[in-house]
């Protein structure tokens, strides 16, 4: 059978597709190429994943509901779903609000509703966030903790998501499970991530923008631990329980908080070169610190995540100076 693949040029989409194929399940794609990011990134991702004849892509917008209704008519061999297509960004959420409102929740119901049709239908997996804790102060950020204090629209969207999970797994049994990534880098990674930026601006000898004067921790997350995560998921199905509907949520993260300054660092060690930092106040919508308690994905799916920053940083670096041909 057949794995459906949403946001398949993005980056945690792209090595998801590419972990599936190399064990051996069909995928199929789908992918607007928006402009958010350089679609030239995005272009090179897919053509790597072209090269395997069991990749079908289909280059739509998740939100556009004849299109993927048309899809799910044509696929009816698809029996998994793993939904990453998003509108990613916190800072962009306050310049372009629409652009949330129209992927992360009209895209994410289009995309329920068109499901309910596929007769084979055994898991649909969902991209949530840990921007959903908001405001939250205590730490670790469990599944239980009360997430009803959103302090950005993505993460309002995120957690919006959920809710609409829930009601479609109450209303129609689908077996839904949203999965809350913690902050995620690696080597094929967004230009508007910190690791991006900073690698970016040191290169280039520029000042890099360090918010909330440096005093700034985040669960930096290895993207090919995210990808077990993902799977390891995806082949566990929710289950409806003693009446209970078949929807879960789960945290994919590092179970460690890092500072940003000590990610800085082995930025630099890395890079060879001394970071210019520019210190800058809190931004709209940021948070100070995040911190994934993963007992319940460790319980469930057996997930350890292996891959520290120490370790990942180095391979994003190797990863960026290949790509762009930079020494």
């Amino acid at each position: 059978m057949t794995v459906l693949v949403t946001g398949a040029a993005g980056f945690i989409g792209f090595h998801t597709t590419r972990a599936l194929l190399a064990r051996g399940d069909s995928v199929v794609g789908i992918d607007n190429i928006n402009d958010y990011y350089d679609p030239a990134l995005k272009e090179a991702r897919l053509a790597i994943l072209q090269e395997s004849d069991r990749f079908d892509f289909e280059r739509a917008d998740i939100a556009d509901k004849d299109a993927v209704a048309a899809l799910i008519a044509r696929r009816s061999d698809i029996d998994r779903v793993v939904h990453l297509a998003a509108q990613a960004g916190v800072r962009y959420s306050l310049i372009n609000p629409y652009a949330y409102m129209r992927t992360n929740l009209d895209g994410h119901v289009v995309l329920m509703e068109a499901c309910k049709k596929l007769p084979n239908l055994r898991h649909f997996v969902y991209a949530s966030s840990s921007s959903v804790y908001g405001a939250n102060t205590k730490l670790p950020f469990s599944v239980s903790d009360p997430v009803e204090h959103p302090v950005s629209l993505y993460a309002a969207t995120k957690r919006s998501m959920e809710l609409l999970s829930e009601s479609y797994a109450r209303m129609f049994a689908l077996p839904l499970t949203g999965l809350r990534f913690f902050t995620v880098y690696g080597p094929w990674g967004r230009p508007d991530m910190a690791a991006f930026i900073f690698t970016k601006k040191i290169l280039a000898g520029e000042p890099i923008p360090v918010f909330n004067n440096g005093d700034m921790s985040r669960d930096f997350t290895f993207v090919e631990d995210i990808v077990r995560g993902i799977i390891g998921c995806l082949d566990g199905p929710a289950q409806l329980v003693d009446g209970k509907p078949p929807h879960r949520v789960y945290n994919i993260g590092n179970n460690k908080s890092e500072k940003l300054m000590d990610f800085i660092a082995i930025l630099e060690q890395a890079l060879g070169r001394k970071a210019q930092i520019d210190f800058q106040p809190m931004q709209p919508g940021d948070v100070r610190e995040t911190y994934a308690d993963i007992e319940a994905t460790r319980r469930d799916f057996g997930f350890e995540p292996s891959t520290g920053i120490a370790e990942g940083i180095p391979r994003f670096i190797d990863w960026y100076r290949e790509f762009y041909d930079v020494k």
